[in-house]
Order: structure tokens, then C-alpha cells, then sequence
């Protein structure tokens, strides 16, 4: 399932008076996939035209994303789009017998028509930087060349000991990063690039590494804002969505939970904004009605915004 949503800022004060600028969802949700995979294999063209795979925007109301095609019902899927968007990658999984079984498909729009591509299972779903020239696996990496990539690079010996979920990158070079802790207590870090030289990691504050399970994070291109997921004891259910906006000193605002037109009872993650910054998308854990069928992990949610509701003049 995927969803979109459409957003905007509210200034509201907090406990001191400070301003604060809080993120108000509501609700136009699609459910996609995400995965990243190189083009291979055999192409079927779709009858899809258009932007976002040829789906209508949503209102307030949520829908789910190309039911059928992208959004299915015996897999779990999640989806991101390519830098110029032409591109969709999708990541599906499912539980059989208690063994994981993973499908890997890529999307891409050729002429205005969307075209499904299927990709070795083998291939790893790196993140792309902002501006195109670095992919990601992780703590590896690789750099954009004129004859295509370079050879995988290590971020270095500070990161080895990290085990990595989820890592995103600002148009700075800062990464953003979880960790695969023990019972939840994994939290998230940064790095910042400076002078072309990789930092040691360093952890996030307390506004944003508090409770449990905090993972995913989304580091802004410009480094404004940063959402992910965990649990906290004022939280709707398992995991939700939190924003945090940069401060004018260059620290951290208050943990913002994106609301109950987004979080559930259920376990809502992985919150990604589209490169072309309209639309938020999220994972939410959902267990099919037929219990007889895999367990089905899926929504991916996306939300629309305008850029100048980023202008926080938050003091």
C-alpha cells in the first residue's frame, strides 16, 4: 500500500514560548515500494502514462498506490524513486515456511510509458546522494566516473563495527544512519564531510535518540530537517514517523510526531520525501485478514509539500 499525503507547517509555541514549526499531515496516502537494482532482464510494458507511475494525486483521503502492479497482496513491498523520476524501485518480501523470500523490480518510464524490469534477487539496494555522483551500500560506497562506478570504497574503520539498516545523505555529504541494536536500544548517527575528509560518527541528541527502536533516518538534501521512526511512551502504536527540524544554532528541535493521518496501532516506518520534494513516503506494517497468507509488510506513505513551508523562522 502506499499513500499520499498532503502537508503543511504550523507555527505553535512550546512550553517556553520558542516557536516551533509543526508538521500537520493529512491524509492522501499511496503505498509503494522501494528497492534500487540494475537494469536487467526481460521488459513488460505496462498500460501506466505519466508521472508517479501514471496514478491520480490523492485528496486527504488515503489510497492505495497502483493496487495490483505495485502494491500487492502476498508481498510486502516498498518503493523509491530514481533522482529524475523516472525510474521506480521496488523492494518486495514475504515469510514462506519461515525462510525470507525477496523479489527485486524496477520500474522505469521510457516515452511516458511505464515498463516493469526485472532484477537479479542478488542485487543490493544502495542509496543514491542528491546529487547522483555517490551510491551507498551501507558502510561501503561507490563514486560516480566517466566510464560509470568506481570500485566499492569503505567509509573506514570508524563505521565497520556499525551494523547499518538504513543510511540517507545530505547534499553536503553528511550521512544519516541507524544501527541494528538489542531490544531496541540501536541509535542513530552522522558524519559530516569536511574539507573532502569523512568524520568519525557521532550520535544524534536526545531530541531525537529517545525511546526505543529509532531507525530509518531521512536527512534533508539541505540538511533542514530529519525524519525516522521509533517508539516513545506518547506514541500511537508500535513505531511512528518523527520530524525534527534544524534550530537557528544548528541544533536539533523537539521530536514532532507526524500525527494519526499517518501513525497507527501499527508499526509505521522508513520515511523517505520523493526526489523532487512532494511527497513523504513511508512503510507501515500490515498483517493480511487471510491468516493463512505470508505475513505482508507494507506502506510506504508520501505526503504533499511545498518548499516554503521549510522557511520555519523558528528562534
Amino acid at each position: 500500500m502506499i499513500i499520499f499525503l498532503a502537508k503543511r507547517m504550523q507555527h505553535i509555541k512550546n512550553r517556553r514560548g520558542v516557536s516551533i514549526a509543526k508538521l500537520l499531515l493529512f491524509t492522501n496516502v499511496i503505498l509503494l515500494s522501494s528497492a534500487f537494482a540494475q537494469e536487467s532482464g526481460s521488459s513488460n510494458v505496462l498500460p501506466l502514462e505519466g508521472a508517479y507511475l501514471g496514478q491520480k494525486t490523492p485528496g486527504l483521503t488515503p489510497e492505495v498506490f497502483a493496487p495490483g502492479i505495485i502494491t500487492t497482496e502476498d508481498w510486502g513491498d516498498a518503493g523509491r524513486f530514481s533522482r529524475d523520476m523516472n525510474e521506480f524501485y521496488v523492494s518486495r518480501w514475504r515469510t514462506v515456511n519461515e525462510k525470507v523470500e525477496r523479489k527485486y523490480i524496477t520500474y522505469k518510464k521510457i516515452d511516458s510509458r511505464w515498463h516493469e524490469i526485472a532484477v537479479p534477487d542478488k542485487e543490493h539496494q544502495p542509496y543514491l546522494s542528491p546529487d547522483g555522483k555517490t551510491m551507498h551500500f551501507g558502510k561501503h560506497y561507490k563514486e560516480r566516473t566517466e566510464d560509470g562506478w568506481s570500485e566499492v570504497k569503505s567509509l573506514g574503520a570508524p563505521f565497520e563495527e556499525i551494523r547499518m539498516m538504513s543510511l540517507s545523505a545530505s547534499s553536503r555529504g553528511t550521512l544519516a544512519f541507524d544501527e541494528i541494536g538489542t531490544n531496541g536500544n540501536g541509535i542513530l548517527r552522522y558524519s559530516e564531510l569536511v574539507n573532502g575528509k569523512r568524520q568519525d560518527p557521532k550520535p544524534f541528541s536526545k531530541e531525537i535518540n529517545t525511546g526505543t527502536w529509532n531507525a530509518h533516518p531521512f536527512i534533508a538534501p539541505d540538511e533542514s530537517y530529519i525524519m525516522w521512526d521509533g517508539a516513545r511512551e506518547t506514541g500511537y502504536g508500535s513505531s511512528d514517523i518523527y520530524v525534527s527540524f534544524r534550530l537557528k544554532d544548528g541544533s536539533w528541535g523537539a521530536a514532532i510526531n507526524l500525527g494519526d493521518k499517518v501513525n497507527t496501532e501499527a508499526e509505521e516506518g522508513g520515511p523517505r520525501i520523493t526526489p523532487d520534494g512532494k511527497y513523504l513516503f513511508f512503510n507501515r506494517m500490515v498483517t493480511p485478514a487471510d491468516v493463512t497468507k505470508p505475513l505482508n509488510q507494507t506502506c510506504s506513505g508520501w505526503m504533499r509539500r511545498s518548499l516554503k513551508t521549510l522557511d520555519l523562522n523558528v528562534s
